[in-house]
């Protein structure tokens, strides 16, 4: 222990809700009956603090408490240990706790298990056991009901380290704890208990390694050991080699071969010995069952020995071509391995250090990103020279990132600050830094590193620079700060600003791929600029030109940059290729950082094109991915663009809780893009249900001049949403105030429906004798445009204007349509309005008829039916009558024969009603389709 702090105990358990729920239940049905539950997890994870939580919680009766070590010749067999129990619990139920089972003797474990699994529910005897899982559940204790803990969330984890350090530790020593302690609490705090309070504060540097061996052991519960001489050093060398893995597993031929390396006495041939229970075999592959037992193996080792086994491993991969691999346990045998470096002045050291750094940088050797970062890192490591020293642990921090684990390049990035290193060697830091903040921290924050960066860079490397600009402009983007990204975004000085993508005789420049990098960056820059200034003539060519290069790029990073170019002029198709060819080159190369962009690139053109099902299958993946690889900015968009997904089905829950996820990060972080998009996800949820109000009231903070208006990029998109439910409404002055900006984005062309969509804003804020023709003009557009969700809303709303109209016919077609679109695109709830204004005329739709419905309901008209249906979603009379198109005075006549057909004397009582008729409805539908597939089984077998 080389530290002072005094760690208090944690004030509660943190992230651990789904298994004290499960415990929840076992404690509240003991007064009825009882039952086993096994709690497993790997050492340090939190078992016993689960139990002891569940002991305090239960207060029905007594709790008993078995163990550690107890003595089973009181309780001899199973059958006995039962009849102790039941008599225990015979005056009241009884929870008996048994922590950590597996450390039981054999006849203790078996008369345990067989007792768990002989409990009868009437026994009210609840047996919560807890077993660790870094090795082989005993097999008395498989076959139970078993609750499982994983490691902390980050959020989690950050949450128990403020605990227990009442926020006192510094920024970068926060990032460095959380990356070590991979989200084990025992970890956790035993990292903290070993610094001093200045160490915690970031007043004097942290000890190295910061997870030592006594830190880990004390977290695992003590060193992990085998049977045999064999085994430990089998246990030693799994650990050994997944120091350099770019997964859990290795491979067991190599584990094998150093093995045979390490003991040369034991023979050619396989040990007939049992694998220790701390590994798993699968396949060909080894891997531990705990990656902290594999840690604290590799650290508590021998040294000598450690050294050895890193030798025969490196022996064996040079010998099999395996350079990288190869090189780095040659260097973990010189001090070893990772956690201890040699000292500076030891040119062995600085040999390989050099050897490491050539080939981790060398593109042609075959290696993950995840293997470049662990070299670069070593190199670091035994590098003496402060600027070298610096440089590596920012290429590291580089290809850390483009693994996908941010909270490994952070504290790297803190491992290479050296104020005396040139400022190409602090701007590439920085650089790396910005854009690690731009996926997953406030992108104000990310705005500022990237603009030192770009200044860092200007004199040494002009192109990162630029790419440092561009990246800052996308930070401002994200932040919705349109000056801040216009400064970004100014031209360049004289000498750089002609395009580095032409020579002198005007023909594209193919001399590389950083001179192709160049040129993007310099289209996308002045394009995106001219865009955001409004000189929309000018920016259709330098974007164009970032789209077109993108048809022949293989780069992930270029790819991307197309696509979002092709985004910014509306070229959705092109949006969507250059969105798909980053995806596949990205998951190629093993970019794991750049997937979930290249899916959010996706989503969006997916969206725009009106194709919702596609966009959500994309942002479902794009946030998948993005959580794995520590993106919670990106994660935000991805729920923004499940939430406008599905707004448009019925699923208000799905819309609510993606909405509140996305503005939960958006908030924190700044998003304002995303942001908007969530927040336009509600309104138009709320519009398709029938809430003009609502809808109206949200889209107007996004849409309406004011301080308050929605991302600068994003508002517009809005309007047509906005217009629909400010003139249902009433609202009809607003509405008007936002049709000329919309306008000038309809003309400009970005968005392939908006000029279907202002015709249809005109046509509902026109007087009865233009209207006509203004849907029809609409209806034409959406038809050169395509997308039947867009297409769809203007036929439904013409179709509500031609009943209202007194123009049956003609209404039914245009109410037909409209209801074919949108079943035909999954939009159910819009769907649902569409049935409703058919019924109205009497018409009968084929899909969703009351015809099962309950006899109660069955005695409304159409009318009286849409009426009661709005009242039970909770709508007043007014909104009824805006959304039906009626006056209030009619729905008010229409409820109480509604109330007086039906019997009810109060809206929550239509509500009920109303709700248990839908819910059989659903049910006899769900009879019928299963009844015609069983027929059309039938008639195919016949």
């Amino acid at each position: 222990m080389t530290g002072e702090t005094t760690v208090p105990t944690a004030g509660r358990i943190h992230g651990r809700s789904a298994q004290r729920k499960a415990l929840r239940a076992l404690l509240d049905a003991l007064p009825r009956h009882g039952g086993p539950l096994l709690l497993a997890g790997e050492p340090g994870l939190g078992r016993t603090a689960l139990l002891q939580w569940a002991a305090r919680s239960f207060r029905a009766g007594p709790v008993l408490h078995l163990g550690p070590a107890p003595d089973m010749s009181a309780h001899g067999t199973a059958e006995q240990l039962l009849d102790t129990l039941r008599a225990a619990a015979a005056s009241a139920p009884v929870l008996v706790c048994a922590d950590d089972a597996h450390l039981w003797d054999a006849p203790a474990r078996t008369a345990l298990g067989r007792a768990a699994r002989r409990l009868r529910t009437a026994d009210r005897v609840g047996l919560l056991l807890t077993v660790a899982s870094d090795r082989a559940v005993d097999p008395e204790f498989a076959r139970l009901p078993v609750v499982h803990l994983d490691p902390l969330a980050p959020s989690r984890a950050a949450a128990l380290l403020d605990d227990v350090t009442d926020g006192a530790a510094a920024p970068a020593v926060r990032e460095q704890l959380l990356a070590e302690a991979e989200g084990n609490p025992a970890l956790l705090v035993a990292l903290v208990r070993r610094l001093s309070p200045a160490e915690l504060r970031g007043h004097r540097p942290l000890p190295h390694p910061l997870a030592d061996a006594a830190a880990l052991a004390e977290a695992a519960g003590g060193v992990p050991s085998g049977p045999s001489a064999h085994a430990r050093d089998l246990l030693l060398t799994v650990a050994a080699a997944g120091q350099a893995a770019d997964g859990a597993d290795v491979d067991a031929g190599l584990v094998h071969d150093a093995l045979r390396r390490l003991r040369p006495e034991a023979g050619p041939g396989p040990r007939a010995e049992p694998l220790p229970g701390q590994l798993v075999l699968a396949g060909d592959r080894l891997r531990f069952r705990s990656p902290l037992v594999r840690r604290t193996v590799h650290a508590t080792a021998a040294p000598e020995r450690r050294r050895a086994v890193h030798r025969a491993l490196a022996d064996v991969l040079e010998g099999g071509g395996h350079r990288l691999t190869g090189l780095l346990h040659r260097s973990w045998s010189l001090g070893g391995g990772p956690e201890s470096a040699p000292g500076p002045a030891d040119r062995l050291a600085a040999v390989a250090a050099d050897r490491l750094a050539l080939v981790a940088a060398d593109g042609a050797v075959p290696a993950s990103h995840r293997l470049r970062a662990t070299a670069y890192a070593r190199a670091a490591e035994l590098t003496a020279d402060g600027v070298r020293r610096a440089e590596r642990y920012t290429a590291a921090a580089e290809h850390a990132l483009l693994a996908g684990h941010p909270e490994r390049a952070r504290p790297l990035l803190a491992a290479a600050r050296d104020r005396a290193a040139p400022a190409a060697v602090r701007g590439r830091a920085e650089l790396v830094r910005g854009v690690t903040e731009l996926r997953d921290g406030p992108v104000g924050d990310a705005h500022q590193s990237l603009l030192l960066a770009a200044s860092l860079l200007a004199a040494d490397a002009p192109a990162d620079a630029a790419t440092a600009a561009l990246a800052a402009a996308d930070a401002a983007w994200a932040a919705g700060d349109l000056p801040a990204c216009l400064a970004t975004l100014a031209p360049e000085p004289a000498h750089r600003a002609e395009n580095p993508a032409h020579g002198t005789d005007g023909r594209a420049d193919a001399r590389g791929p950083a001179a192709r990098t160049a040129a993007v960056v310099h289209d996308h820059r002045v394009g995106m600029r001219a865009l955001l200034e409004g000189r929309l003539d000018r920016a259709g060519t330098p974007l164009g030109q970032v789209v077109e290069r993108g048809r022949t790029e293989e780069r992930p990073e270029a790819l991307l940059r197309s696509a979002a170019a092709a985004l910014l002029l509306g070229d959705v198709d092109a949006a969507r290729s250059g969105g798909a060819r980053a995806l596949a080159a990205a998951r190629q190369l093993g970019s794991d950082a750049l997937v979930p962009q290249a899916l959010e690139y996706l989503a969006y053109a997916e969206l725009r094109a009106g194709r919702h099902p596609q966009a959500r299958t994309h942002a479902e993946e794009g946030l998948r991915t993005a959580l794995r690889a520590g993106q919670r900015n990106t994660a935000a968009h991805h729920r923004a663009v499940l939430a406008l997904a599905a707004s448009i089905e019925e699923e208000p829950d799905v819309v609510s809780r993606h909405v509140m996820a996305a503005l939960d990060t958006a908030r924190r972080h700044g998003l304002a893009q995303a942001a908007t998009l969530a927040q336009w996800a509600a309104a138009r949820a709320d519009l398709g249900r029938g809430r003009p109000f609502d809808a109206a009231d949200r889209l107007g903070l996004l849409v309406l001049p004011g301080p308050g208006r929605g991302h600068f990029a994003v508002w517009r998109l809005a309007v047509p949403c906005f217009v629909e439910a400010a003139v249902l409404a009433g609202r009809h002055e607003d509405a008007r105030t936002v049709l000329t900006d919309f306008a000038d984005w309809a003309a400009f062309g970005a968005d392939p429906q908006a000029a279907a969509q202002l015709a249809r804003c005109h046509a509902l804020l026109a007087p009865a004798e233009h209207a006509d023709d203004l849907y029809r003009r609409a209806l034409d557009r959406h038809d050169e445009a395509g997308g039947d969700f867009e297409r769809a809303r203007t036929a439904l709303l013409y179709g509500k204007w031609l009943r209202r109209r007194r123009r049956p016919r003609e209404a039914r077609g245009r109410l037909g349509t409209a209801l074919a679109g949108f079943e035909r695109c999954g939009a159910g709830v819009w769907a649902a309005q569409a049935r409703d204004e058919l019924r109205a005329l009497g018409a009968a739709p084929q899909q969703g008829t009351d015809a099962a419905a309950p006899t109660r309901l069955g005695r409304l008209t159409p009318q009286q039916l849409r009426i009661a249906r709005h009242v039970a979603e909770g709508a007043t009379n007014r909104e009824v009558a805006l959304a039906l198109g009626v006056s209030t005075r009619t729905v008010d006549y229409h409820l109480r024969k509604v109330f007086a057909a039906l019997g009810v004397r109060s809206r929550l009582e239509l509500a009920r009603l109303v709700g248990q008729a839908e819910q059989a409805r659903e049910v006899q539908g769900a009879r019928e389709a299963r009844r015609t597939g069983h027929h059309e089984k039938t008639g195919a077998q016949h």
